[in-house]
């Protein structure tokens, strides 16, 4: 090799990685896996272990000897040994995760057997040997939920102050595990709403429900309470990828036996936070006893299976007052239930204390009924309650209100709310005593003299002084009770309209020592009066106009549209028709119809309906009902003379809008051509079917300056029926149109009858609630005609 090639050589660069850091990326996965068998065959070791002593104590035998018999049993059973270690430790325990393997069983196929029970004791051992929760959120993912679909679990402590830290988590990024290492108090996530419930909660899809949680925010998601001692530890979470359905009761089961294997793991972390407490004990008793309201400090009792049961009274303070009234030496020491059992009452304090101690939440009410027995008696009296948890202890703070000041507030209030302030006037001393309402009623600062009620007459509107005196009269001479209404005019010129009510005090022998009396700002109520007066009357005026225009709109339509006309022949054309107006007389509608022979010999054949009700819509349907007959003597065709109507009802009318069907009908060749503007398209019936004919295309009339309207053509044969119509006839507002006029199409088909009686039979049978005038025009064919 020379020189050359040799720095040719150094300074070349490999196109790949370099083989030392492959070898290197390669040895630490290799090492990684093999961490991860190691933990695995550790947690099944562990509970192989477990059914060995199982063995030892059922067999009397010795360790070597259980391992021998465990290997036998397992190959005479089919099962692996790890299977039937699982088994026995089962049937041994009979505990919570027995529980869960039995009921899935029952739900499940028997090959589920050894998976599910597997599955749990090897989750248990793993827990146990972890020692941390970090290898318990591990262990649970590996062994428990990863069979079960899941990606992600996520263990979350409880603070005493309700904020969630995570203290464990497996198949979560390391990144997205420190952004919720710490959730404060009120954030409602997932595990948040699991301890205010204290209920497992499942949810099908995280991104509809719309809580936000760690981890993708999508797919399944299960989170259930970690407790012990009835305080709730904290939260396993677990995570699947893909919107998952609620799973049945065993599978719950199985992830509460789980939580529960956690809360151990949870209580060990906590060992050292109690010792703090334990220490902060005597800091609560002594910030209790600087409170200057009575004060419980509680502490935890359990029964045999570690379960709340009550609370133990550990202190009371100082400013203590019993609500039975009993020394505070005698409920010192107690239990809550004993001294207080009307406390164990549904919704009392014992379940509100209960749930605070669980959650860690704060209670606090300003107005709370207590209920206890005094003498056999229950009493139920008036206080402020707060209730916290500090740790494993509960302080609760009450507060007795005083029912005289309660009052007393209550009183205020309604004198302010009334505008009502009180006086007294002291017929021996000359004192006048004011309330501040009457103060602000003179206008006056509550540091000027008050104005003796002798001068009242001075103080009012001219014309209202001899009634004030009066009143003056009957209470100062008669002595007795009295009231007046009057115009008090304040120094400022203000003018405010009062109401006073005043009674004389006096001794037994009738000596008069004093005068007391309320007086009450009515203002606003007599200005509200006088304005309900003005719109009383103008309402009136209003009702009698409505009345007066419904008359005439009534009227006019009769003028022109009878409500029955008997059927006519024209050229072998027989044409009935009918007109219902509404029962409302002050919803006279625009509903018009009309039949003219023209000049040509055609017939025009028309129907419409005005937007609206009164004499504008009765007004506006007698100008387009004119307007349509002049244009049909130009000899224009149906489409035209509906462009040239747009133009009536959108230029030379104000806002009139209307829907219309317009046909001519030649009867030498009896060819129908019509167009329509919104209108229902006609009702054809032939040889016992009905139909409707084509929905042309045209917008309503006046919606537009300009607009065309498609034209059609239909050949009638002898014996056929048309029928125009409009929606007052079909139209019910608990029914799509489509059904309305599917409706009417069966009626039509099914009628066999004359004309005249085809209409009636329609009108009669019509269910249409809508209030609104109903028109329908009838056209039969006869024979051919002479011309």
């Amino acid at each position: 090799m020379t020189d050359s090639d040799t720095h040719d050589l150094a300074f070349e660069r490999p196109s790949g990685p370099a083989p030392s850091i492959t070898r290197l990326a390669a040895t630490v996965e290799r090492l990684r896996k093999q961490i991860r068998e190691a933990q695995a065959n550790a947690d099944g070791r562990a509970l192989i272990e477990m059914a060995k002593g199982v063995l030892i104590e059922r067999l009397r035998c010795g360790p070597a000897q259980a391992a021998t018999q465990l290997e036998t049993l397992s190959r005479q059973a089919g099962f692996t040994v790890l299977e039937l270690a699982a088994d026995l430790v089962n049937q041994a325990a009979q505990d919570r995760i027995s529980a869960a393997v039995g009921e899935f069983l029952l739900n499940t196929a028997a090959g589920s057997e050894a998976t599910a029970a597997v599955r749990l004791r090897t989750a248990e051992s793993g827990l146990l040997a972890a020692g941390d929760t970090q290898r318990v959120a591990e262990s649970v993912l590996e062994h428990a939920v990863a069979p079960l679909g899941a990606t992600a679990v996520a263990i979350w402590s409880a603070g005493t102050d309700a904020s969630l830290s995570l203290v464990g988590f497996a198949g979560i990024g390391a990144h997205e595990a420190e952004r919720w290492r710490y959730v404060p108090p009120g954030v409602a996530t997932l595990a948040r709403q699991a301890l205010a419930q204290r209920d497992a909660q499942w949810i099908e899809d995280l991104g509809v429900s719309g809580l936000p949680s760690i981890g993708d925010r999508g797919g399944g998601r299960a989170a259930i309470p970690v407790g012990a001692g009835g305080k709730l530890l904290g939260v396993l979470e677990i995570c699947w990828p893909r919107p998952v359905a609620p799973q049945p009761p065993p599978v719950l089961r199985q992830m509460e036996a789980l939580a529960e294997l956690c809360a151990h793991t949870l209580e060990s972390d906590l060992a050292a936070l109690r010792a703090a407490e334990r220490s902060d004990l005597a800091e609560l008793t002594r910030l209790a006893d600087g409170l200057f309201d009575p004060a419980l400090v509680l502490l935890p009792l359990l029964d045999a299976d570690g379960e709340l049961a009550d609370f133990r009274i550990h202190h009371v303070n100082t400013c203590f007052v019993d609500l039975a009234g009993r020394p505070r030496d005698l409920v010192h020491g107690s239990s809550l239930l004993e001294m207080y059992p009307m406390a164990a009452i549904e919704g009392q304090l014992f379940e509100r204390i209960e749930h605070v101690f669980a959650t860690g939440d704060t209670f606090r009410a300003d107005h709370l009924m207590l209920t206890e027995l005094v003498d056999q008696v229950p009493l139920t009296v008036a206080a402020a309650l707060s209730i916290t948890r500090h740790g494993d202890t509960v302080l609760v703070v009450w507060r007795m209100e005083d029912e005289a000041a309660r009052l007393a507030a209550l009183l205020q209030h309604a004198q302010r709310l009334g505008r009502v302030g009180g006086f007294e006037e002291n017929a021996v001393t000359s004192e006048i005593t004011w309330s501040d309402q009457v103060f602000a009623l003179y206008g006056l600062a509550p540091t000027a003299d008050p104005i003796p009620l002798a001068h009242l007459p001075g103080h009012v509107h001219d014309a209202d002084a001899d009634g004030v005196r009066r009143f003056l009269r009957t209470l100062l001479r008669y002595r007795r009770p009295a009231s007046t209404g009057c115009r008090l005019v304040r120094s400022d010129g203000v003018t405010r309209h009062i109401r006073i009510i005043a009674e004389p005090v006096h001794d037994s022998a009738g000596h008069l020592l004093a005068v007391r009396g309320a007086y009450q700002d009515v203002s606003a109520q007599h200005w509200t009066e006088i304005a309900l007066s003005a719109t009383r009357d103008r309402l009136t005026d209003s009702e009698v106009h409505a009345a007066q225009q419904s008359s005439l709109a009534r009227q006019l339509q009769q003028a022109i549209m009878p409500d029955a006309q008997p059927a006519a022949d024209a050229f072998g054309l027989r044409i009935a028709v009918r007109y219902r107006p509404t029962e409302q007389a002050h919803l006279v509608g625009g509903d018009w119809y009309d039949t003219l022979v023209l000049p040509s010999k055609e017939i025009l054949v028309s129907v419409g309906d005005i937007t609206g009700h009164g004499i504008t819509a009765a007004t506006g349907m007698v100008v387009l009902r004119n307007a349509l007959r002049g244009l049909a003597t130009t000899g224009a065709g149906p489409g035209q003379m509906m462009t040239w109507l747009n133009l009536v009802a959108h230029h030379l009318t104000d806002s009139i809008f209307a829907t219309a069907i317009c046909g001519l009908y030649n009867p030498r060749t009896r060819v129908l051509r019509w167009a329509r503007a919104g209108h229902l398209p006609p009702v054809l019936v032939r040889a016992g079917r009905a139909a409707p004919l084509a929905e042309l295309r045209g917008v309503i009339l006046g919606a537009v300056p300009e607009a065309a309207y498609e034209e059609g053509e239909l050949r009638l044969e002898p014996g056929d029926t048309l029928l125009l119509y409009t929606d007052g006839l079909i139209e019910r507002r608990d029914r799509l149109l489509d059904q309305c006029v599917e409706r009417l199409l069966t009626i039509s088909a099914e009628f066999t009858g004359t004309l005249d009686d085809r209409l009636e039979h329609l009108l009669d049978g019509s269910d249409a609630d809508t209030d609104d005038d109903t028109c329908v025009v009838g056209i039969q064919v006869g024979a051919a005609p002479d011309m």
